[in-house]
């Protein structure tokens, strides 16, 4: 059977909400929520304990709406350039992580909480926000919305692996819960999802179908930043015995971002990419999947907020590297 052609509205670089503007809008909405949540929380404790009851419906709306935005349909267009998918996977998938591993080990040795959380931010490549960034640097954003399926459906499949791996010796993953949590929280999500994009790609008129894509991805950031506020409401008070060591997470954040760079231009050099591909073959080994991230770690490891801490603290810190990364592949774009 046939799918109908889907819009790629709202799941690559003309979707509104993930342009750099927006992006940079997202970045406030985030802190305000930091800083509302936080303050909440320190002035009204049982409040915090309240809005705490509502952060898996949160997070239930959110992982769903980001399964709404992917476009599987993206993938079959995309064979022809199947070398760049398998640059593309296995530098986000193999590279990466080992970048990552050792970054984490340097600069938060015998913290397995904080080691965790680097790791878990570390490991997802982004499936949003880097298309907007990719089209505004002149790469082929047309390729990049073909590594969205790619890349969710093999973060969402490698994630029990990742926990295994980087939280085996801590405690902190009760591993039996595991194909539970992911049948209830994701597949079935997914499926749902999925199921109703196509429905409405077979019934809907296509100005409303690209209506409602683009309304879900105006809604991501909205609920995202709900889900900020509760948890900030909720554990402040567990987060603000590690502010400490947010400088070691930021030098830790800021060395990935260099090294992904650097890797990804050597990678582009040695399989000679074109310009296009090139752009957003850096992209994507930079830009992170911090909002699957959230919600994941949320429902695998609760109570453990500086997990999630360390994955908003990075999504933050990306917003504003993109943007240079964007201006630094426009310099070297027009220097060639």
């Amino acid at each position: 059977m046939n799918l109908p052609d889907q819009p790629v509205l709202s799941a690559d670089a003309k979707n509104k909400a993930w342009t750099e503007p927006a992006a940079a809008k997202a970045a406030v909405l985030f802190i305000i929520a930091i800083v509302l949540g936080s303050g909440l929380g320190l002035a009204a404790p049982r409040a915090g304990e309240v809005l705490a009851h509502g952060i898996d419906a949160t997070l239930l709306a959110m992982i769903s709406l980001l399964f709404i935005e992917m476009r599987l349909g993206a993938v079959f267009k995309a064979f022809g350039k199947i070398r760049f998918l398998a640059i593309a996977w296995c530098a986000n998938f193999i590279l990466v992580p080992v970048i990552g591993f050792t970054i984490a080990s340097l600069v938060v040795p015998g913290q397995p909480i904080l080691f965790a959380g680097l790791m878990i931010y570390f490991l997802a490549p982004c499936t949003d926000w880097f298309l907007g960034f990719t089209r505004m640097a002149g790469g082929d954003a047309e390729l990049g919305a073909s590594l969205i399926p790619i890349n969710l459906i093999t973060q969402l499949l490698l994630f029990p692996l990742w926990l295994w791996l980087f939280t085996k010796h801590s405690g902190l993953v009760d591993f039996e819960a595991i194909p539970g949590i992911f049948a209830h929280w994701f597949l079935l999500p997914l499926l749902a999802a999925q199921a109703l994009r196509i429905s409405l790609a077979y019934l809907a008129p296509e100005k409303l179908l690209e209506g409602f894509l683009d309304w879900v991805g105006q809604l991501i950031p909205l609920v995202l930043a709900a889900l900020i506020f509760q948890i900030f409401a909720s554990y402040i008070g567990m987060i603000v015995t590690g502010l400490d060591v947010f400088a070691r997470i930021a030098l830790a954040v800021f060395l990935f971002f260099a090294l992904t760079f650097v890797v990804g231009a050597a990678l582009a050099r040695r399989w000679e990419l074109p310009p296009p591909q090139r752009t957003l073959l850096s992209m994507t080994m930079a830009a992170r999947n911090a909002p699957l991230m959230l919600a994941l770690t949320a429902i695998a490891i609760p109570n453990q907020p500086l997990i999630l801490a360390v994955i908003v603290f990075g999504m933050l810190v990306e917003i504003p590297h993109l943007t240079a990364l964007k201006q630094l592949m426009l310099k070297t774009r027009d220097a060639t």
